[in-house]
């Protein structure tokens, strides 16, 4: 709703400053040209995160120093805090982080977006930065069009940083040419007024740029042609970094609500720095006085004395705010409480894990482990048992023994009520994927795809086994009764095996082989083929009538069928491999042929 008013009042009054002046115009394409270069800049890095970001941040962010650091360098060298944001936020939401570490790389992107002002202000400034930019654009769009994914990202990043260095170019020329025509310096103001409306400009210029890099650009190329005055520029500096927490706010409402709390917290931050700056004014134009001085900067030179101010607020600001990061990340969980997710919606999708590849499908495999537990219920519960019971210590056969007497289940219902939501849902997300199939993620998600329809196709086996497993309630005969127990027992044999393979997943530094999958892809082999010919021998014995063993044998096939999606399922889900490796025994695991084969070696 926001946005409906802002846009249109936005677009009339630069339509207006454009028509009004020809030399505003130069500045207006300069900010527009810098924006898009950023904008190209993130797309770029964007290309090189699939893959291999997630794991560059469980390596990075383990310890609070490294997320700090991480924040820092990341943002460093995308010069985009936006971004580095975006990253944060979309991770968070997926569990790859948590929020400790979310905070600690909030407060290193902060100091990371400093590193701008000074090459803006001791390179950008210094030297004919034009003659950079054009080069940087001709070798950047020639990459654009390759049809590699490296090359293409790279010449994204190349042409981003000339479209930067072009849009610098403008912004100076416009502001030296502006001043001939009106000196904004006219209408500095000084004082806690000046300071204060400055800070708001600021704000206000940040929110509609959706960029503090590119505010701070405008700032400096101002202030080195003394368009606006050196106090002003301070407030807003201050103000800049207060309004960038707008762009977390706007990543944070697509987010669960551990999104949402990394955006309050960007919040306090910034907030609570731009105030200490604010209070503390004079101090700190004396701190950056004596700085200048001690590194031999001209007092002069105000655009990088503003680049030691922005440092320094910042600086100081993680300062206070890192020995209270707890009592933050406490603060936040108190004020953000999470809503209870309803058992047929999903719990990890939304749109903020569609930003990158890894987090879709790390956010997939978490839904479809979910998925997974609520159909093992649902199985479990068709065949009398029950999922607190099978998934204990307890004796299994001491439990399936116990519990002869199976009741009606709705599978239906309870289908309706905890499974076809989320799997809808999965599919829906998988669906809606932009990667292409050279891309490793693009395996991954059609192998998601695969596992769910095999969790479903496990349940439809289940309602078939139903029926029959009802009806031998009634029966008299003990040798049909023991089969049933028996396909009872194997079904929740299995499912507590692969609770066992879920808990090691979910454990710290698992990693489970997909070629451990064989094993069971033998044992139910061979249980089938064992259930096969005893049903064989009972019906040749005169020990059950042909129309129970026909019923016996169709269910045993409902059983295999339930089993071999669990298994193939789990392949997929239950397996944390490097992509190269899992494609390498993927290509090693045993078909249905192989299996017989196998077993017919062993007999």
């Amino acid at each position: 709703m926001i946005k409906k008013i802002l846009l249109p009042i936005i677009f009339m009054i630069l339509a207006y400053a454009l028509w009004i002046s020809a030399d505003f115009n130069q500045i207006a394409a300069g900010v527009a040209i810098f924006l898009f270069g950023m904008l190209s800049l993130e797309q770029g890095f964007q290309t090189f995160t699939g893959g291999t970001l997630e794991k560059i941040l469980r390596v990075s962010t383990d310890k609070l120093w490294k997320s700090l650091g991480f924040g820092v360098i990341s943002t460093t060298l995308m010069q985009s805090s936006s971004l580095v944001t975006v990253i944060t936020i979309s991770f968070l939401s997926v569990g790859i982080l948590d929020l400790t570490a979310g905070i600690g790389i909030i407060f290193g992107a902060n100091l990371g977006t400093t590193t701008g002002a000074w090459l803006i202000a001791g390179f950008g400034l210094k030297v004919n930065i034009a003659a950079y930019a054009m080069p940087m654009l001709v070798f950047g769009i020639l990459l654009v069009f390759q049809k590699n994914k490296a090359l293409n990202g790279l010449g994204a990043i190349v042409a981003g940083m000339g479209f930067l260095f072009l849009g610098i170019f403008f912004m100076k020329e416009g502001f030296e040419t502006f001043r001939e025509t009106l000196n904004l310096a006219e209408y500095a103001l000084t004082g806690v007024k000046g300071l204060l409306i400055f800070t708001l400009i600021g704000i206000a210029a940040t929110v509609v740029m959706q960029s503090s890099h590119a505010t701070m650009v405008l700032i400096i190329t101002a202030l080195s042609v003394q368009q606006i005055s050196y106090e002003n520029a301070l407030a807003l500096a201050i103000g800049s970094n207060i309004g960038t927490t707008v762009t977390a706010i706007i990543g944070a409402m697509s987010a669960n609500i551990e999104g949402k709390r990394l955006a309050g917290a960007h919040f306090i931050f910034n907030l609570t720095t731009g105030i200490i700056a604010l209070l503390f004014i004079n101090q700190f134009i004396d701190a950056v006085d004596w700085i200048a001085k001690v590194i031999h900067i001209s007092a002069s030179d105000h655009t990088l004395k503003l680049a030691i101010f922005h440092t320094l607020f910042n600086l100081i600001g993680v300062g206070i705010m890192l020995p209270f990061i707890n009592q933050m990340v406490s603060l936040l969980e108190k004020v953000f409480k999470g809503e209870s997710i309803k058992m047929d919606q999903p719990k990890y999708l939304n749109e903020s894990v569609m930003a990158f590849s890894d987090t879709l499908v790390s956010a997939l495999r978490q839904e479809t482990v979910r998925l997974y537990q609520h159909a093992s219920h649902i199985i479990l519960k068709t065949i009398g048992l029950s999922a607190s019971n099978v998934f204990s210590q307890q004796d299994l056969q001491q439990q399936v023994d116990a519990s002869k007497k199976i009741t009606p289940y709705d599978v239906d219902a309870a289908y309706e009520r905890s499974v076809k939501g989320i799997y809808s849902s999965i599919i829906a997300y998988i669906s809606q994927a932009s990667f292409t199939w050279e891309m490793q993620q693009s395996g991954s998600l059609y192998w998601l795809r695969e596992a769910n329809r095999h969790i479903v196709e496990a349940i439809k086996d289940t309602k078939h086994l139903q029926k029959n497993l009802l009806k031998m309630r009634f029966s008299a005969n003990h040798f049909v009764k023991d089969e049933y127990q028996k396909i009872r027992f194997q079904i929740a044999d299995l499912l507590r095996e692969l609770e066992l393979f879920r808990i090691q997943l979910d454990a710290e530094g698992s990693d489970i082989g997909l070629l451990s999958f064989d094993v069971y892809k033998v044992k139910i082999k061979e249980q089938d083929q064992q259930m096969n010919a005893r049903i064989d021998g009972l019906i040749r014995e005169h020990k059950i009538s042909p129309e129970a063993g026909t019923s016996l044998i169709n269910d045993s096939a409902y059983m295999y069928g339930i089993k071999k999606h669990l298994v193939d399922m789990a392949e997929t889900v239950f397996v944390v491999q490097k992509a190269n490796t899992s494609q390498a025994q993927r290509e090693l695991v045993l078909d249905d042929n192989e299996l017989v084969k196998v077993l017919q070696s062993e007999n």
